[in-house]
């Protein structure tokens, strides 16, 4: 790759890394603050709340996802990272002052409330927008080791505010965490915004964008219902990937502190080393499948989840110490890699440049809020019902339902993203 190219994979990544960061410390925090925006009572039933409001953000995705798809591609790739980051900002901010239960009643949850719909919104475009922007910056001939950057600054993300977690659990009383010491990683949240905000600015817009000239009309939803077979597809591949994705990433602390009864800061650094492992795979997956295709890897990830989830999670709930926690932890990341490497270029490249970006954010953000976003929830309602062990065969049922459109779409490496127009049969024939 070129240094121009570079650069716009940096800047891109850098944003996606800050925008994922604040998505996903309010999961890894939710354990602190949980208590401090409901009344007292059941740990569990606080937790159920918090993860209900964390849900509802997900619910914002497709409606960000549209918004935000247009933007992308009717005035940018650019302009919709901006406006992104912008809201991102805002939601850490308005989570970094929201008053507790005890000043404000459920005023406090109200405000977590709104924050969270906020950040549905930037998520909701930020994914299409990042994975259109790296697929399009990239040599067609490394669309995959390029576009594996989205998810390695997703997964920066998490390892900084892990990261950030480890150091407040090791500097701060456990008192003084849950009083007032969960608000500082959203107030680092909001400065790293502003930080990206001013970058993304000079960033610039990639030459397939700029070159398009195929008339096609843009980022509306009737020119996205011309491609409707690529968007049904986008849903179902992201199925199984993407409740898995959330299972051993954000719900992976909580379930070996409360279900395995881990240690907080145990648990927290299991997630952070075995993260940290995670996102060094994801380039060397992603060149990969500029070799063998995407298919492979995508059925591996489907075959694995499939087959090893319910012994990975029964594994992990008697895991014990530290050790035999990151060893299970990393199984189960590997197998992921298969699926979070090459998501973002193989739904990038089933679609024409006019409605990329809102033919990767709509169908994308509907699946995360069906099952993505309610994987915790889920969890948590299993746990609670005294059935925990019928979450790790929900997660093994999405993953069966993907594998089978796995093997039944064609190879999308070799697509031509300057096309003209697309043939959405195509993308449902096995390859030869």
């Amino acid at each position: 790759m070129g240094r121009e190219q570079w650069k716009k994979i940096w800047v891109g990544s850098a944003g996606n890394m800050v925008e994922w960061y604040d998505w996903f410390v309010y999961a890894s925090f939710a354990t602190y603050f949980a208590g401090a925006f409901f009344p007292h009572g059941n740990p569990t039933a606080q937790m159920m709340n918090t993860a209900g409001i964390f849900a509802v953000g997900f619910f914002m995705r497709p409606v960000g996802g549209w918004l935000l798809g247009r933007v992308g591609d009717r005035r940018g790739r650019k302009a919709a990272l901006t406006l992104t980051v912008t809201l991102m900002s805002a939601s850490a901010v308005l989570i970094a002052v929201a008053p507790t239960y005890g000043a404000a009643g459920y005023g406090g949850a109200l405000v977590l409330l709104l924050a969270r719909l906020l950040q549905g919104l930037s998520v909701g475009g930020e994914y299409a927008a990042s994975a259109t922007y790296l697929t399009e910056a990239s040599d067609p001939r490394r669309r995959g080791f390029a576009s594996s950057f989205q998810y390695v600054s997703m997964t920066a993300g998490q390892i900084v505010g892990l990261g950030l977690q480890i150091l407040l659990q090791r500097t701060m009383s456990d008192h003084a965490l849950h009083s007032y010491g969960w608000r500082i990683p959203f107030v680092v949240g909001a400065l790293g915004a502003a930080v990206i905000f001013y970058l993304r600015r000079s960033m610039l817009e990639t030459e397939v964008y700029e070159a398009d000239d195929s008339g096609e009309e843009r980022g509306t939803l009737r020119a996205l219902w011309a491609h409707r077979r690529e968007a049904l597809l986008v849903m179902a591949l992201t199925m199984g990937g993407t409740v898995a994705y959330y299972t051993y990433t954000t719900y992976l602390t909580k379930y070996l502190s409360n279900s395995a009864g881990l240690p907080k800061r145990t648990a927290t650094l299991v997630s952070f080393t075995a993260l940290i492992v995670f996102a060094c795979l994801q380039p060397l997956a992603g060149r990969l499948s500029d070799r063998i295709g995407r298919r492979p890897l995508l059925i591996t990830f489907a075959v694995g989840s499939t087959f090893l989830t319910v012994p990975i999670m029964t594994l992990l709930r008697h895991a014990g110490s530290f050790w035999p926690a990151l060893g299970l932890s990393l199984l189960a990341l590997v197998v992921v890699t298969g699926y979070t490497s090459i998501n973002a270029c193989v739904k990038a490249e089933l679609f024409p440049t006019g409605v990329r970006a809102l033919g990767v954010a709509l169908p994308y953000a509907l699946a995360n809020a069906l099952f993505g976003g309610t994987a915790e929830y889920v969890a948590l309602w299993f746990k609670k019902a005294g059935a925990e062990s019928g979450f790790f065969w929900y997660v093994a049922a999405c993953a069966a339902v993907s594998l089978v459109v796995y093997l039944t779409m064609r190879e999308t490496r070799d697509l031509d993203l300057t096309r003209v127009k697309n043939t959405g049969a195509s993308t449902l024939t096995p390859a030869s």
